[in-house]
């Protein structure tokens, strides 16, 4: 794909000229989608803007951090055995579940801090995660990162990479008809989005059931994708390390929905009155 979008002519000192990696773009537009999206739905719930937007910059910077410190976990012993390798991490997204960990954690700290509510704030964020995933992806598969394995024959789904930057930024394969697992996630967490949406105001909402309900389909959805994927990304026993954290994520997320909507305080049945 087109992992350097540009290149700007500038020099700053012995560094030149710069280059506008595709993945930087898009993964910051994912962000500001993400958290536009967010900004939206807090509006409209009647949550604190500016709480709302400082909380979003949290999210924001503690999942840049938090993909990185996953990455750097998984990929330990080839950063050991060439400490070269640590500088790919400026330009590497990371693993998303990192991201998605501590950002969830600071989240809920600066939550309890500030006096938000707790699940009706996961809710507003939870839509936007999903949005900047989709965008976020298309990131990965310009840069040739997050790539899938590879199958005999090309097919009219397959891609098949072939600038030679993304063999010697990420190690993606080159010639070779792949698996689209970046189109895969992109696709999962759009239709995600979807159903997040559509179903919000179905059934019986509850506070946190929509932050829940992502987590729950994004567990599943990756377990599954994980599968298609060629990368080296570490592994748990017989998992991937995100099939593991999906494994412990799933029923978490089904437990809280359980236990939320039975938190509910049901309301009072009305009586007709006689005439």
């Amino acid at each position: 794909m087109y992992p350097r979008l540009f290149e700007l002519p500038w020099s700053v000192g012995n560094f030149g000229p710069i280059t506008v990696y595709t993945y930087g773009v898009l993964l910051a537009a994912a962000y500001l989608f993400g958290l536009k999206l967010a900004m939206v739905r807090a509006k409209a719930r009647g949550l604190d803007a500016n709480r709302v937007l400082d909380l979003g910059i949290y999210i924001i910077i503690s999942a840049l951090i938090g993909a990185k410190l996953l990455l750097l976990v998984t990929d330990f012993k080839a950063f050991t055995a060439n400490p070269r390798e640590l500088l790919t991490l400026a330009r590497s997204g990371g693993v998303f579940y990192g991201g998605l960990i501590l950002a969830v954690s600071v989240a809920l700290i600066y939550i309890r801090k500030v006096g938000l509510p707790l699940w009706t704030t996961t809710d507003v964020f939870a839509p936007g995660i999903a949005l900047g995933h989709v965008v976020g992806r298309f990131g990965c598969l310009f840069a040739g990162c997050c790539y899938g394995k590879p199958l005999a024959q090309p097919h009219w789904w397959t891609v098949t990479f072939t600038d030679p930057f993304a063999l010697a930024n990420v190690g993606t394969p080159l010639g070779v008809p792949l698996y689209p697992t970046q189109l895969f996630e992109a696709g999962a967490e759009l239709l995600i989005l979807g159903v997040l949406l559509i179903t919000e105001r179905k059934g019986r909402p509850f506070a946190g059931r929509t932050f829940w309900l992502y987590m729950l389909l994004y567990a599943i959805s990756r377990f599954i994708i994980e599968f298609y994927r060629g990368d080296e990304r570490g592994n748990i026993g017989m998992f991937s390390t995100s099939q593991f954290i999906s494994i412990v994520l799933a029923p978490l997320a089904i437990s809280m929905l359980v236990y939320l909507a039975r938190a509910i305080t049901p309301e009072p049945k009305r009586t007709r009155k006689a005439a």
